[in-house]
This record gives structure tokens, C-alpha cells and sequence, in this order.
């Protein structure tokens, strides 16, 4: 056993072979793993078998049907992940140090912001960090959440708080929530509606996951709305929620960046606004504790605070 340990010793894996076994590990599959890293599969075979020998133990049931992970390569493959996590975080944060505001930037947004804020950050991006490549990603606040977590996304621009754990929010601004009525309705027009006003309307709401929508219905209860009272859940989209109030189907509630854009296609439309203090969201961004762009993304939520000045809310300091 001596032996064999020195041996091990001297035989230190490489990276291509934790890759190789991560994927294997991942998929299962030779030609699936091979094809998931840009390996060939010999090439990928190879890797993993030149592994087990320096560890100096088998790693994979091989069949002539499946691929199955051994005890040992259960154990492993959580084991080569971490590495494999580590080495990314360490290129990573070199690359940060090498040149802030370049190579790749995976921003995440939720949908009810994306569309109005969006030119925004192209247009801060493109002006002040040329070098920097912005890729977008727009989904649920769950599945950026997710995202994140994983490594997938870098940043988030998204709806807060979230209370979660190990996610730094980097506030930018409050906006409040206008009611949005077809032009009869006996609320359009005003600027003092009080909150309580919610509890009979006909209110129109975005589909469940839209985070929107939960805050809609905070809104609601604490305006004294029971959940008895009927809400018609039809839309998967602001702009369709908006059509449908402009058919007469009931009222909604925008945050105050979506109102110019959505209502301005409809002339039959009104807006109301609510008397002080108005329901209001707070938009952030929303990195991994300790990320090592963490300097950077402090930085770009200065510079879109800045760039955020002439919008309809209240830009918060940093």
C-alpha cells in the first residue's frame, strides 16, 4: 500500500482528465460527455482512464449498455467539481484583475424590467465599456436565482429584496406601481387614488412565477383585498395585460418604467397614480457574495444609477 501511495504521488492529475471525468460523471454517456467539452471520445476515454490510474482506483463501471459511476467515482466526481469551480473562479479573478470591463459579462433579467431598462445598460455598456462583451439573459426571478448560483450568470437586474443567502444586492431604485384603467373608468386620470381602492377592481395580473404578480397581491392584501376576492390571472406579458384593460376585460397595476412605453399604444387607455405613499418596487442588482468581479459590478451600479437619472423613480445612493 506504501508503494502504490508513492506511486499515486508522483502521477498528479491533470485538469483535461478532471474535465473529462466531471463530464462522464455529468452525462453518463462517453459520446454525450465528449461531445458536451469538445473532446473526441477516444480522446475523452483516454482521460479518464489515465485518472483512475493516478488515483490508483476505479472510477466507472463500463457496460456495454451504460456508463456507471463507481462508490469511489460518486465520491470523486463532487470532489473534481469543486476543483474544476475553483480553477474557473481562479481565471476569473484574473482576468478581473488583468482588465476590468472586459471578456464576457451574463447579465440576467426578469421580464417586467427588461424592456424599459434594458436600452438603458446597452447604451452605458456600448458607450462607456466597449471592450466588454454583454450577453443577456431574460428570465424569472427563480431561474436567474438559479442561474447565478450555478455559475451560469455573473449579474442580475431584477425586482428585491430576495432574502437569500450567499447574494449581494447592489440597490438602484424605487418605483412606484400606477393603475392602469380604460380611459371611462372613474379612476383614470386622478393622482390621489388611496390604496383601498384595490379591494373591488377587476384586477388583471401577470401568470404565476412573475414576480410581478406577488408583489401585485402584497399590494392588494394590504390594501384590505381578501383572498376571497376574484383576481383573473390571463397574461404572460405587461403588453398584453395591457391590451386586455384596454378591451374593457378590467384594470392593472405597472411599475412606473413600463407605463410611457406600454400605454402609449393605446389611446383608450387612462393611468391613475396613488396618493402618498404610493406602492412602490425596488429594482437591484444582484451578484454572489464575494464574487471576484465583485469591484466591478459595485462599479457599473454607480454608472447606471447615473445613466438612470432621467427615469420616472428615485435613484438610491450606493
Amino acid at each position: 500500500m506504501a508503494v502504490t501511495n508513492a506511486v499515486n504521488r508522483g502521477k498528479q492529475p491533470s485538469l483535461a482528465q478532471l474535465r473529462a471525468f466531471a463530464a462522464v460523471a455529468e452525462h453518463l454517456h462517453f459520446r454525450d460527455a465528449a461531445s458536451a467539452i469538445g473532446m473526441s471520445q477516444p480522446a475523452l476515454s483516454g482521460a479518464v482512464s489515465a485518472l483512475e490510474e493516478a488515483l490508483g482506483v476505479q472510477l466507472l463501471e463500463r457496460t456495454t449498455r451504460k456508463v456507471l459511476l463507481s462508490p469511489a467515482g460518486e465520491r470523486l466526481a463532487v470532489r473534481a467539481k469543486a476543483v474544476l469551480d475553483a480553477v474557473g473562479e481562479l481565471l476569473e479573478e484574473a482576468e478581473a484583475v488583468r482588465a476590468p470591463f472586459t471578456g464576457v459579462l451574463r447579465l440576467g433579467v426578469i421580464p417586467t424590467v427588461a424592456p424599459y431598462l434594458l436600452p438603458i445598460v446597452l447604451r452605458l455598456v456600448h458607450e462607456r465599456y466597449p471592450e466588454l462583451d454583454l450577453q443577456v439573459h431574460e428570465e424569472q426571478t427563480s431561474s436567474l436565482l438559479e442561474g447565478l448560483a450555478a455559475g451560469r450568470l455573473d449579474l442580475l437586474l431584477l425586482a428585491v429584496p430576495l432574502g437569500v443567502p450567499g447574494v449581494t444586492e447592489l440597490s438602484l431604485f424605487d418605483e412606484d406601481f400606477v393603475l392602469v384603467t380604460h380611459g371611462d373608468h372613474w379612476l383614470g386620470g386622478r393622482q390621489d387614488i388611496p390604496r383601498d381602492a384595490l379591494k373591488e377592481l377587476p384586477l388583471l395580473l401577470l401568470d404565476e412565477g412573475h414576480c410581478l404578480r406577488d408583489q401585485a397581491l402584497d399590494i392588494c392584501r394590504e390594501a384590505g383585498r381578501t383572498d376571497g376576492t376574484p383576481v383573473t390571472t390571463t397574461a404572460a406579458g405587461l403588453s398584453t395585460l395591457v391590451q386586455l384593460v384596454a378591451g374593457g376585460l378590467g384594470v392593472t397595476l405597472l411599475p412606473r418604467t413600463a407605463v410611457e412605453v406600454e400605454t402609449g399604444r393605446s389611446p383608450v387607455l387612462a393611468t391613475g397614480y396613488f396618493a402618498d405613499p404610493a406602492p412602490a418596487r425596488r429594482i437591484a442588482l444582484a451578484m454572489r457574495t464575494g464574487a471576484a468581479r465583485q469591484g466591478e459590478f459595485e462599479e457599473f451600479a454607480v454608472a447606471l444609477r447615473e445613466a438612470l437619472a432621467d427615469l420616472p423613480v428615485r435613484v438610491l445612493a450606493g
